[in-house]
């Protein structure tokens, strides 16, 4: 199998983890040889309720044996999107109330794009220094990673760098800018938080511009900061809202939601301004819908901030200089590239799922399953301090 999978599935590195996967179920993952790996990355933190939920599983197959796909997006009448769409409407603040599904946060992120230009008739686009938003030819042209970007160039023309964090950036912003995306918490670049009201400022500042704020929720959005959107915690709205990973319980989905005025540009001037074949799919859809149920008529989102203080309790060591980020959107900041990565690789020998950041080669990811209890919480923080007091007695 693993010859075959390196033959004829394209890769993405020289060096995959190549674990062959027989079975998931809750935080853990179960490899071809029997072994019991605990998840604390959740598929890159699209698992919001980790593997094989009963609820989520239920929704699907209760939607296949009714249809599946039957119409491109955006023509045939079709519940589970409606009620998923509606009930995204409920949990977001005005005027935030319609939403075009797509199939992928990256698509979702060019849509987004699309619709500021759009909307505003500008084409210059400002995001963040080390800013990730997909790999789509749009959601690449506003990376902050210009070492990723250029082997791919030409690229969007009129999309331009700011300092995320940095007030001095706020002038960039002005009557030429269609809009400013921005990750409300920084992803790749080793989960940065805004400080400062910098998110209000920059909201305010396009407001007084008439350029649109698109804040990029793909991997915070869905309770895993300890808000349904991570931008709840920061006092701001954005004009356009993009989400995806943790929407779909384990199933390919993103979305973009704006205000119904915003939106309805999309379809006409040209008819037909945004388009997809499978978005909104009625399968996925009923898993995003059971997904989001789930997590807003529980005490998930609530648990989230209290399983981040017992981490933070835990991964106390000599070795961590520091832990990133909210709720259970957490990196493990050690002092180099190859401490992060032997740390991530002797855990994976003990059966811990741990994982790299994009641009941060110093983090080591812990973003599990919403659902992973306290007791695997320990479990697995058992293991990665095991693991570092193993590296510091080689040191000494």
């Amino acid at each position: 199998m693993k010859k075959d999978f390196l033959s004829y599935q394209a890769q993405t590195t020289p060096h995959p983890l190549a674990m062959e996967v027989s079975h998931a179920e809750g935080s853990y993952i179960f490899d071809s040889d029997g072994n019991k790996h605990l998840d604390f990355v959740a598929g890159v933190s699209a698992c919001s309720l980790g593997h094989s939920h009963p609820k989520v599983i239920s929704a699907i197959k209760q939607q296949v044996e009714k249809y599946q796909h039957v119409m491109v997006y955006g023509e045939y009448i079709q519940s589970p999107a409606i009620e998923l769409t509606k009930l995204l409407a409920a949990h977001l603040p005005h005027p935030l109330e319609t939403t075009y599904l797509v199939n992928s946060g990256t698509e979702a992120i060019d849509g987004a794009l699309k619709l500021a230009r759009r909307a505003t008739g500008r084409s210059e686009i400002l995001y963040a220094d080390k800013a990730y938003h997909g790999n789509t030819f749009g959601a690449l042209s506003v990376m902050g990673y210009e070492a990723r970007k250029t082997p791919f160039g030409p690229l969007l023309p009129n999309c331009h760098p700011i300092q995320f964090n940095s007030d001095n950036t706020l002038e960039q912003i002005t009557t030429n800018t269609a809009a400013v995306i921005l990750e409300t918490i920084q992803g790749g670049a080793g989960f940065i938080l805004p400080e400062h009201n910098f998110l209000s400022k920059v909201k305010q500042r396009c407001e007084a511009m008439g350029a649109l704020l698109i804040l990029d929720e793909i991997q915070p959005g869905f309770g895993r900061t300890g808000k349904l959107f991570g931008f709840e915690h920061y006092h701001v709205v954005p004009d356009i809202l993009v989400m995806g990973k943790g929407m779909g319980g384990g199933l390919p989905i993103g979305a973009f939601t704006a205000s119904h005025r915003l939106m309805s540009l999309l379809s006409d001037n040209p008819k037909l301004g945004h388009i997809t074949t499978f978005g909104g799919n009625a399968v996925i859809a009923s898993a995003a819908l059971a997904t989001l149920t789930e997590i807003t008529e529980t005490t998930l989102i609530a648990q989230t901030l209290e399983k981040e203080r017992l981490i933070r309790s835990l991964l106390k060591h000599p070795l961590i200089k520091e832990v990133r980020g909210k709720g259970l959107m957490l990196a493990v900041i050690v002092s180099s590239a190859e401490l992060a990565s032997e740390i991530i690789l002797a855990c994976k020998d003990r059966y811990l799922i741990l994982f790299w950041l994009l641009f941060e080669p110093c983090a080591i990811r812990i973003t599990p399953p919403l659902t992973i209890s306290d007791d695997e919480i320990r479990e697995g923080c058992a293991i990665i301090t095991d693991v570092l007091d193993d590296i510091q007695k080689k040191t000494l």
